[in-house]
């Protein structure tokens, strides 16, 4: 099903995801990482991508930079960033547009940070790529206002700093300095508080969330956190096996989530007060992304369709379905076996146009 070509509110999204299909060209196979993801993000909104480990988020995030490396390879869709799409940018163009008008903050900041130059340094690299005349004893008090701006202590000292003299916390506040030097319009942040124990967490949230607010910037927040989700999203699009499987509000989210995977996810979330003998979890694996059924690829684990003893959930992929205004699922359970928009279960489910 095609993408819709604008937010429900009718204006254009500063970006907008169609059809999206990365795969990796392996020796073992085709691992199919993306597989037709559509989702758009509005001007100062934060969209969360939620999704167990191995989904598709990262790959996602990196497509829409063009940052995929053999093997890999986008093979389908769209990618439209105010209006342009970049899948028909000139590849060596693309510098134009990351780090200057959609940042990026990966994963493990340490690893990302380039281990033998000083971190100002690599923050006033970022400023000169962008603007060459600019004179570098500028950009340098710049970086260093930024280091002060996202909460650096002593920025001027920690300005000649290099990454592995930095706490895993401070080197996450480098890559977010960079990533807001040039105040872009869209920052994507990938698991940004991976690997940082609670208190730093709060704090990086916090700074992301004013940089969000102040800049209008929009958001597109990474995690597997659901915790997180409830904290920092407006909207939530969650992710399995190479596909969006329900795209809701962050409210509707945990008040009506739909789809048996995204119920399994917020059962699994422990909570405060109860006492329970072991966690819920979601049985099963999930599928090989080189040998992916035919139909529904959350079947093999799903109680739903045991319940309901649906035979389609594996031999059909369910489309896309909008069940309610801004709240969309991709689930049999929402559409009847001949395609109609009857759902198996109460509830109106309408199709994608």
């Amino acid at each position: 099903m095609p993408a819709k070509s604008a937010a429900p509110n009718g204006n254009a999204p500063i970006l907008e995801v169609r059809d999206l299909k990365t795969y990796f060209f392996t020796e073992d196979g085709v691992v199919k990482a993306v597989d037709g993801v559509d989702f758009y993000v509005k001007h100062g909104e934060v969209l969360g991508l939620v999704g167990e480990s191995g989904c598709g988020k990262s790959v996602t995030s990196l497509s829409i930079l063009r940052l995929i490396d053999r093997p890999g390879e986008i093979v389908g869709g769209e990618v439209f960033f105010e209006g342009e799409n970049l899948l028909d940018r000139p590849l060596d163009s693309m510098v134009d547009i990351r780090g200057d008008r959609i940042s990026m903050i990966f994963q493990q900041p340490k690893s990302s940070l380039n281990p033998v130059f000083k971190v100002g340094s690599q923050i006033v690299e970022v400023f000169q790529i962008h603007d060459e005349k600019m004179d570098k004893a500028v950009a340098w008090e710049k970086a260093v206002a930024l280091l002060k701006r996202v909460g650096i202590p002593d920025p001027e000292s920690k300005a000649h700093a290099y990454p592995h003299q930095l706490s895993g916390g401070q080197a996450q506040r480098v890559m977010i300095a960079m990533a807001m030097a040039l105040q872009p319009e869209l920052l994507i942040a990938d698991e940004p508080t991976t690997a940082l124990d609670v208190t730093i967490q709060a704090q990086i949230l916090d700074l992301i969330r004013e940089l969000n607010h102040e800049t209008n910037t929009a958001v597109i927040l990474i995690t597997h956190d659901l915790g997180v989700i409830a904290e920092m999203a407006d909207r939530v699009a969650v992710m399995y096996a190479g596909q969006i499987v329900e795209e809701v509000s962050v409210e509707g989210l945990f008040k009506n989530g739909l789809h048996p995977y995204t119920q399994g996810l917020i059962k699994s979330i422990p909570v405060l007060g109860s006492v329970q003998e072991q966690l819920n979890t979601i049985p099963g694996s999930v599928p090989n992304l080189i040998d992916l059924p035919a139909g529904c690829r959350f079947a093999s684990r799903c109680p739903a369709r045991v319940e309901h003893g649906l035979s389609i959930c594996e031999e059909h992929m369910p489309n896309l379905l909008e069940v309610a205004p801004g709240h969309e699922v991709r689930c049999w359970l929402y559409e009847d076996a001949a395609g109609h928009t009857a759902p198996l279960k109460p509830g109106k489910g309408k199709k994608k146009k």
